[in-house]
């Protein structure tokens, strides 16, 4: 019950706060982008929570744990919120001025890459159980070496690089999509941090970084 009540009580604040950034600042609530983007965010994000409940709670839980100790990791929390807070506000005063606009056919695309950033998180999930929300190493903590983690070492990571980059696309901004750019640059510190600490901490994870050479994109990075 405590589970279920602290999983309601994030998803409703996150639809308030959400709707409150993006239609306080469009003035209205005809912003037709921003009804689309909270649609794709919140109704995959309310049927990966039932199926996490019923069938991996103890994976919802850590997923809903957002506190993160070191200084490093807590420094790349706060400036990807500044961003998101940021690129939304942007959004709905881009929408209420029209200072810049993106063809309906990049919405679309843009959509299509959220929902299959989605896609790939809920993958993700599936195949690594200890997926927890700040950076740690768990108790029995083994390295997940299959699946879309024999392709790069953080696809979750992935995901919400392409999750947060489609975001001010739907929204139909461009200037929100170029405050959202830093957010690449950030995950790119948070993984550098991470990595230094599953190397030291993490048996086998020194292995695995030779044997999986690419940290987020194949060939790439």
């Amino acid at each position: 019950m405590k589970l279920l009540v602290n999983a309601l009580v994030k998803f409703i604040v996150g639809i308030v706060l959400i709707s409150l950034l993006l239609f306080l600042p469009a003035g209205t609530l005809a912003f037709y982008n921003g009804i689309l983007l909270c649609c794709l965010l919140f109704v995959p994000m309310l049927i990966l929570g039932i199926v996490l409940f019923f069938k991996f709670p103890s994976l919802l839980e850590k997923r809903l744990d957002s506190k993160e100790k070191d200084n490093t990791q807590k420094g790349v929390v706060a400036f990807s919120g500044l961003a998101f807070v940021a690129s939304f506000l942007v959004a709905g005063f881009d929408f209420r001025f029209g200072w810049s606009e993106i063809p309906d056919f990049v919405v679309i695309i843009a959509s299509v890459l959220f929902l299959f950033s989605y896609a790939l998180y809920a993958e993700v999930m599936r195949e690594n159980e200890y997926l927890s929300r700040n950076v740690n190493v768990q108790q029995n903590q083994k390295v997940i070496d299959t699946g879309l983690y024999s392709f790069v070492r953080h696809p979750m990571y992935l995901a919400t690089v392409i999750m947060f980059l489609s975001m001010p696309l739907v929204l139909g901004s461009l200037y929100a999509f170029l405050i959202m750019l830093v957010y690449p640059a950030v995950i790119v510190v948070r993984i550098y941090n991470e990595e230094e600490l599953l190397t030291n901490e993490l048996s086998g994870y020194r292995e695995y970084k030779e044997k999986v050479k690419y940290r987020l994109i194949p060939f790439i990075f």
